[in-house]
């Protein structure tokens, strides 16, 4: 049995790391470096960048940071926001970063998905998926739709059905983020998490929702996460890796403990 992965989040926007509710009223908490350095420190197992802005003002990847997240810490950590292209994909990768996370960009273009594979192989390609939950219809029979450009487009698209087809076109993992969960402390989706865990064979990291370490616990015991993306309860200091590692351990969940 592999271990679970805990897999710290830093939503950066104009080179500060912010957070939000819903994908809305972000502010800023920190430095996207230092507070990467921290997260090092402590026990996580990676660590994930998204610059939550770069698609929907169609900017480019902050290259500076991720080479200088790269020169701090030693454990491997994904990017994603503004990459478009191969070329994006392997600027992100030259400079430091073990993964690229796609997400707009796929929705418009799925073949990035499989361009991607191509040239660097499924391991290094993230799909992020930006999921909202919907009346179910003939269109989203899942009742789970995708959204893009952080939140602000709804595509009429099924989740569970661009799950699977970005597994066909290569994708090496899912990174699934509950827009309706995202930052309110309140707990995974555990509808949404499960639903797409079972349907697809190559990993999915839960994000959106985590409050307490029980949640942690749940979504991966009961949920199927191989992974689960934190943001809000550390970045305060309610919690740490830490502490969640040594709770989701005491609770027969296997995780890389440092200690």
């Amino acid at each position: 049995m592999l271990s679970k992965r805990i897999i710290p989040c830093l939503d950066v926007r104009e080179g500060k790391t912010t957070k939000g509710i819903k994908f809305e009223n972000n502010i800023e908490i920190g430095d996207p470096v230092e507070m990467a350095k921290f997260y090092y420190e402590q026990g996580a197992d990676e660590l994930v960048f998204y610059d939550i802005t770069a698609s929907s003002d169609k900017r480019d990847i902050m290259i500076d940071v991720v080479r200088r997240t790269a020169e701090n810490i030693f454990i491997p950590f994904s990017v994603g926001g503004g990459i478009r292209t191969v070329d994006d994909m392997r600027a992100v990768l030259l400079a430091g970063a073990e993964k690229v996370s796609v997400n707009s960009a796929a929705v418009k273009n799925k073949q990035i998905i499989a361009e991607g594979a191509n040239a660097f192989g499924s391991q290094c390609i993230v799909l992020g998926m930006d999921v909202k939950k919907v009346s179910v219809s003939t269109a989203i029979p899942s009742g789970y739709e995708i959204v893009i450009n952080g939140g602000r487009k709804y595509m009429g698209i099924d989740a569970l059905a661009w799950a699977l087809e970005g597994e066909r076109l290569g994708a090496g993992e899912i990174c699934l983020n509950s827009i309706d969960a995202d930052g309110t402390k309140e707990g995974y989706e555990m509808e949404l998490t499960p639903m797409i865990s079972k349907a697809v064979k190559i990993p999915v990291i839960a994000s959106g929702g985590a409050g307490t370490p029980e949640h942690i616990r749940e979504v991966l015991a009961e949920g199927y996460a191989d992974a689960a993306l934190i943001a809000s309860m550390t970045h305060f200091g309610t919690y740490t890796v830490k502490g969640i590692k040594e709770y989701i351990h005491d609770h027969a969940i296997k995780t890389r403990m440092l200690w």
